[in-house]
């Protein structure tokens, strides 16, 4: 059993940055693939990053160049680090994770909320 705690959620202004955490406890020794999806209000959960063990990284094509996904394996823990933030970037941001003790299975966080005001 895996456990994920997203933080570092709030209010900023467009052009703002923001860094998000995520910290994973319970059974993290098979983590493999870490990673950040978002749900904007009326639109549908989506890939914001994602980063395999083997420091792989993988964008979404609205994020590319203003975002960026990092993980520190000592501390189980993923980082998201936003800059010149926009509008459209206002969602609950959500900590995701995979083990490979349990294939095909994905674990969440409860989400972190990121509002970019204007």
């Amino acid at each position: 059993q895996v456990q994920l705690v997203e933080s570092g959620g709030g209010l900023v202004q467009a052009g703002g940055s923001l860094r998000l955490s995520c910290v994973a406890s319970g059974s993290t020794f098979g983590l493999n693939v870490m990673g950040w999806y978002r749900r904007a209000p009326g639109k549908r959960r989506e890939l914001v990053a994602y980063i395999t063990s083997g420091d792989r990284v993988t964008y979404a094509e609205s994020v590319k160049g203003r975002f960026t996904i990092d993980r520190d394996n000592a501390k189980n823990t993923v980082y998201l680090q936003m800059n010149s933030l926009k509008l459209e970037d206002t969602a609950v941001y959500y900590c995701s994770a995979q083990s490979v003790y349990r294939p095909g299975y994905d674990y969440w966080g409860q989400g972190t909320q990121v509002t970019v005001s204007s």
